[in-house]
């Protein structure tokens, strides 16, 4: 990844600290300051919630107070549809002010309308929402059109001197070919990739187009050597994590070291899986029972090879052995030969069920806080 000298240092200077130290610490801040969106993309579970969640808000000073709770020292804002957020111009400058590096994410329909809200700056990065090639990803969001607005968007911002990086999620289906070109392409227009596996949401309208973990590793040995094992192309992905992605690690994942705060609390016990909320960061960290999550440990993380787990592992194991990921950067990710051995799901305990718990905790405590507003918006439904 290729960051301005400022945030760079802080952030690894931050990481190697907290590595002599010892313990769990986070490296990014989830944030996700409201679940609203202008897409209803099928394989999001983001949206499926009653207006009267929808339509709440974490304010400026809740938002400036979950990244003192943790400390982080990035913080990717997402949603939902961040834009759409009446105090996202003065939530990022206060991030900024912190010195905190600030990942702001979009599909990008509101930018060229919003993006004078916004000024350049070495801890700024537009993330801009981008499933592949127009088809691939018009497909993804539902919606004709959105691959033209984004890159649209991307023009506009890098030509106003934002730095700019995609967000690529690819789900199963997709053609190695196509994404190796998609990839081609932002490499044209000297924009990086964030890129990573569709993880199942359990309240995804669509639940048959997610990557298992085999499917995971071949694709993207397929995709990779077309792009000569990476050396191509140019990622915000650790080079460790792309070498994971492609079968050659064996990694666990690390829950903690990616933390999200939302309109509910802080979620346990990471930023895909739903096990239910707590109100404080020292709560999610003390009273987590982490040995229970996790591939071979859970069944909803059976399948799971998402960055947000997996980059903090690969953060970690690049301190660790950082010759073998300069290596892999000089080198590219190898594409053939034996893959790692994998973990065993048999022993995994059985999923728990428990959006309907929060999703009534929360509706209870918007009734008790403004009974009159809760009467319109059952009106109105």
């Amino acid at each position: 990844m290729t960051l301005p000298l400022a945030p760079l240092v802080r952030i690894g200077t931050y990481t190697v600290a907290q590595h002599i130290k010892g313990g769990k610490y986070p490296l990014v801040l989830m944030l996700e300051p409201l679940l609203r969106c202008n897409l209803a993309c099928p394989g999001c579970g983001k949206i499926d919630y009653p207006d009267a969640i929808l339509n709440q808000r974490l304010s400026y000073d809740q938002c400036m107070a979950a990244i003192d709770e943790c400390g982080a020292p990035a913080v990717s804002i997402a949603g939902g549809e961040p834009l759409l957020h009446r105090e996202m111009p003065r939530i990022v400058k206060g991030y900024i002010a912190k010195k905190k590096f600030v990942i702001l994410c979009t599909n990008a329909l509101l930018l060229k309308k919003k993006i004078g809200d916004y000024q350049p700056s070495p801890y700024f990065t537009w993330s801009i929402h981008l499933d592949g090639d127009r088809q691939m990803h018009d497909h993804a969001v539902d919606q004709d059109g959105t691959y033209d607005v984004a890159i649209e968007a991307i023009e506009l911002a890098k030509a106003k001197g934002f730095r700019v990086q995609v967000n690529c999620t690819v789900f199963d289906g997709a053609d190695p070919a196509r994404l190796a070109a998609f990839f081609d392409e932002m490499k044209r227009r000297d924009v990086e990739i964030t890129l990573s596996p569709g993880y199942a949401y359990e309240r995804a309208a669509d639940q048959e187009h997610f990557l298992n973990r085999e499917r995971t590793k071949t694709f993207f040995r397929d995709v990779f050597k077309r792009g000569n094992g990476t050396k191509d192309w140019a990622f915000t992905n650790s080079p460790l994590f792309l070498d994971f992605l492609a079968g050659n690690r064996s990694y666990e994942c690390t829950p903690w070291s990616m933390p999200l705060r939302t309109v509910f609390g802080w979620q346990k016990p990471c930023y895909l899986v739903g096990e239910g909320y707590v109100q404080t960061f020292a709560e999610l960290m003390e009273g987590t029972d982490w040995d229970q999550y996790g591939v071979g440990k859970y069944a909803k993380c059976s399948n799971c090879m998402v960055h947000c787990g997996f980059e903090g592992t690969a953060a970690t194991d690049s301190i660790r052995h950082p010759l073998q990921m300069m290596a892999i950067q000089r080198n590219g990710v190898r594409t053939d030969g034996p893959m790692a051995p994998d973990i065993d799901l048999s022993n995994a305990r059985p999923a728990e069920e428990t959006f309907s718990t929060h999703v009534e905790r929360e509706l209870a405590r918007i009734k008790a806080a403004d009974p009159e507003g809760w009467k319109r918006v059952q009106k109105a439904a």
